[in-house]
Order: structure tokens, then C-alpha cells, then sequence
């Protein structure tokens, strides 16, 4: 459902003022008109004495002397107690609601690319980019099966323009295998990258339609050599302006790459997760025999700390991580530059892989974690037991992000069809708002809140369709002492 057009201001007559009309008999006439849609008029005159205002009355017919009296006696009493409301700190914070707000959730926008739906191709990742104006999605397979050479596509929508056309992209790349993830240029608004099955990372220019791709890794020995999860554009250090992308995989690596020439992406740093160099700090379950990497399906980087990041895994256990980490990594896989070892900390896991971590942008200790157990868990930086855990789904979730605005807020994808909004401020245990993506309960694999426009969430589903939803104020604006609320919980640490 597309949204209605903006009306645009016109002449006086579209606001429906009531025509008035005055005369004068002391002066000479002057006289305004203007058109109205509404029918009722008012005539009023006036000679040479100033009008009594409607329903005040004279002061001499409700005053009185008790009245005098009472408020000489109350004054220096009232002075007093106003000067110390003025000085106190009890409302701190506060803000007046005159309405009873209701949290709510509309479908804004219900997009899709029929040669790609027909193809049966999930919606495996969505990105919002720079302006906030443009969503693009990856259009790949998720669930089992060789995807490597799987034709397939990225498509991109400007929700701005006027022409928007739900189901004809304002960008559509092809792809020669599955696409698994996408990330928009944290400035760039054209470009966007890509992680694909085969393991090859791109670098796609949408503002180029005939030539769009940019970058590539190719298939080389520092190439991932299982399907690339995720990707993540990363300041350099002593160029903020500049950037590098960051890809993970299943293979175990993460790998940090820079362009280097036209069309080519050189790999600037990697690492690599290897069981024997795991923390012992928690119990884990025992490796297959001749299990060595760990494979890593997810990635979270905090906002506080540009080195500190969070891997999801495919066994389970969320990892605490450094790209200042110095350890060579104990692994015979090929690389054209030292692999490190990253991980500081592992945390308890979940009742299988994680498919999505998510830091706090308010708070650098905490951030979110969802599995294929069908549970959220909340964990501090600094335990390895989960503060608390939540069961949103019977099936798998795919996808749990932070609200960019409201530190209490967060959005979850489930395998049952559902796009859950939480707001800890009101309900730790159910969902503020829970809405159905898809009719047939099929997966919602993907969702992000954009960070421009952000009563706007959009949503990535089984049956290749991208949902934007628009979310109510109360899921926009930061209700009163909501830090202080985030501190509590990041405070249960040991609890």
C-alpha cells in the first residue's frame, strides 16, 4: 500500500476560513475577502466603543471583597511553595502525554521482483542506504541446497520517487550465484555490497546501469570458500572517510578487504576462528573429530569500541572479538597475508547456530543474539550467561536488530512469518506489536530499521517480498528516564 500523496499548501480558500466581514462608521471602509469552503459568514459592527470579548464578563460582577481579602492572606504562601516547585528536580524527564498512545505498526510499502519470485528466490537480506530514501534486497536461497551457481539478483526501490512501482525495481543487477547478504555504503548512497555463496564478495555502483559492478574479489586463494554471511563497510582507522569491507563465512574466516586497481578488491587483513584457540571460559559442547574452524554466520560491531565486535556461530555461542587481536591463527587454510586469531571470549550458547547478533547503540556492554532455538538472548560484555533469554518462536529466528532511536526497542524476524517489535520499557516477557509478513507462515529471513527515515523497518521474507513497515511515534521517541533503564538491565550483570 502505497502512502497518500502530501498535500501541498494553496490559496487561503483550502484551509476552509470562515469569511468575515467588518465595517466601521468613523472611518472609511476597509474591506478582505477570501474564499472558504465553508458556507457560514459573520457580520459585525462597531461604532465607538471597544467590544466585550464573548463569555468574559466585567470584573465588577464576580468580584467581590472576600475575594481581595483571600488573596492578599494566600499570596506570600503561594509565592513560597511556587519558588520551590521551581527549584525541584521530581519531574525530571518527564514528558506530558494528553493522549493515551497506542503503539502501532501499518504496511507501508509491499515490494517484489516477479522474475525473481518466479524463480522461487528468497529475500535473504535488505539494506537501507545513506539517504535513508533508497531499500535494496538480496534475492538468493536459504535453505539447503548448492546455490553456487544459482542466477540471481539485487534490487533496489527509491521510495521517494513519485513513479514508484512495487513491483518494477528502480534497480535490478544480476548475479551469477545466490546472493546471502547486503550492505549499502555508509555514505556512498549508489553503492552496495555483496556476499555471495560461492564466497566471493562484490561491490555493485547503482548510479552506473549498464557497467554497475565495482569491485570483486574473484575466486583466489583468499577468497571465502563457503557462502559469505554477512558484510560490513569499516572505517579506516586513520581514514575516517575511507573505507574497507568486511566479510564472514562458514569457512571460519573473517576477512577484511580494500580496493586495489579497477575492479579488484585485495584482502588488507584477515583472521581466522579455530577451535583449539577458543576461550575456555565456558562450557562448550565437543568438536567433531577433525573439526578445526568454526563457522561464522553473523557479526555485530560495537559502537563504542571500532576493534570490538560480536561473531555469531554455527555451534551455537556468540564470541567476543578484536581486530586488534595479534595471535597468529593455528590453521593451514591458504592466505596472501597472516591470519590472526580474534576471539577474546565465548559466551553460553544457544540450542543451535546463531543466525544474527545485534550490539546497542546506547550502551557498550549489551547486545542481542537469535538462533534456530527460536530464542533471544540478551548478554553482557562482561558474563558469559545471557541476562536474560526470551522464546519469541517455535521455529527458527533469523534476524534481531536494535532500534536506532529507542534504546529499549528491538525488532525480530521469525520462521513462522512474523516481524515482532519488543519494548523492554513496557514488557519484558511478549512483543509491544507482532505482525504478519507472510499469510502462509513462511519464514521472514531479514529485517533493518532505517536510521534516516526511522519510523521506517523493512522486512525480507521466503516468499521474496520486501515489506516496509511504518512504525507509530511511540516506537520513534525516547520516552522518559529509558536510559536509565538500559543501565538497570546492563547492571544485573551476576545477579
Amino acid at each position: 500500500m502505497d502512502a497518500p500523496p502530501l498535500s501541498h499548501a494553496g490559496q487561503a480558500g483550502d484551509w476552509g476560513f470562515d469569511l468575515l466581514q467588518k465595517s466601521c462608521q468613523t472611518a472609511s471602509i476597509a474591506t478582505a475577502e477570501a474564499s472558504a469552503q465553508t458556507r457560514r459568514h459573520a457580520d459585525a459592527q462597531v461604532q465607538t466603543e471597544a467590544p466585550v470579548p464573548v463569555g468574559v464578563l466585567p470584573v465588577s460582577q464576580h468580584d467581590s471583597p472576600g475575594l481581595a481579602d483571600f488573596l492578599r492572606r494566600v499570596e506570600a504562601m503561594v509565592t513560597r511553595e511556587l519558588s520551590k516547585n521551581r527549584q525541584s528536580h521530581a519531574f525530571d524527564g518527564f514528558e506530558v502525554n494528553w493522549t493515551e498512545q497506542q503503539q502501532t505498526v501499518t504496511c507501508l510499502h509491499t515490494l517484489g521482483y516477479p522474475p525473481a519470485q518466479g524463480q522461487g528466490l528468497h529475500v535473504t537480506s535488505v539494506s537501507w542506504n545513506s539517504t535513508g530514501s533508497v531499500v535494496a534486497c538480496a534475492y538468493g536461497r536459504l535453505d539447503d541446497g548448492d546455490w553456487s551457481t544459482l542466477k540471481s539478483f539485487v534490487c533496489a526501490w527509491n521510495l521517494d520517487r513519485r513513479s514508484l512501482s512495487p513491483r518494477q525495481p528502480s534497480t535490478v543487477v544480476e548475479v551469477p550465484s545466490a546472493v546471502m547478504c547486503l550492505a549499502f555504503h555508509p555514505t556512498q548512497p549508489s553503492q552496495i555490497a555483496g556476499g555471495l555463496y560461492s564466497g566471493e564478495v562484490l561491490v555493485w555502483d547503482t548510479s552506473r546501469p549498464e557497467d554497475p559492478l565495482l569491485w570483486r574479489t574473484g575466486l583466489t586463494d583468499d577468497t571465502h570458500t563457503d557462502p559469505v554471511y554477512q558484510v560490513v563497510w569499516l572505517p579506516e582507522p586513520r581514514f575516517s572517510h575511507r573505507f574497507r569491507l568486511l566479510s564472514v563465512a562458514t569457512d571460519g574466516k573473517v576477512l577484511l578487504w580494500q580496493g586495489a586497481g579497477p575492479g579488484r578488491l585485495q584482502l588488507a587483513e584477515g583472521f581466522a576462528l579455530v577451535v583449539q584457540q577458543l576461550p575456555r571460559n565456558t562450557k562448550l559442547r565437543k568438536p567433531h573429530r577433525g573439526e578445526t574452524e568454526v563457522g561464522t554466520t553473523a557479526v555485530a560491531f560495537s559502537s563504542f569500541d571500532p576493534s570490538l565486535f560480536v561473531l555469531g556461530t554455527e555451534g551455537g555461542f556468540p564470541l567476543k572479538c578484536s581486530l586488534a587481536a595479534e595471535e597468529a591463527a593455528l590453521t593451514r587454510m591458504p592466505s596472501s597475508v597472516p591470519l590472526r586469531a580474534p576471539a577474546q571470549f565465548t559466551f553460553a550458547p544457544h540450542g543451535g547456530p546463531v543466525y544474527s547478533v545485534s550490539c546497542s547503540p546506547f550502551h557498550r556492554n549489551l547486545f542481542l543474539s537469535a538462533g534456530t532455538d527460536g530464542h533471544v538472548h540478551l548478554y553482557s560484555m562482561l558474563q558469559a550467561q545471557p541476562l536474560t533469554s526470551l522464546q519469541l518462536s517455535h521455529k527458527y529466528l533469523f534476524a534481531v536488530r536494535w532500534s536506532p532511536v529507542r534504546p529499549l526497542v528491538f525488532a525480530a524476524a521469525s520462521g513462522e512469518g512474523d516481524v515482532q517489535l519488543f519494548d523492554l520499557q513496557k514488557s519484558s516477557q511478549k512483543p509491544a506489536v507482532s505482525v504478519k509478513q507472510t499469510q502462509d507462515d513462511s519464514p521472514v529471513y531479514c529485517l533493518e530499521f532505517n536510521r534516516q527515515q526511522t519510523q521506517l523497518l523493512a522486512a525480507g521474507d521466503a516468499k521474496g517480498t520486501v515489506k516496509v513497515w511504518q512504525l507509530s511515534t511511540e516506537f520513534t521517541e525516547q520516552g522518559p528516564l529509558e536510559t536509565e533503564g538500559l543501565e538497570q538491565l546492563a547492571a544485573e550483570v551476576g545477579t
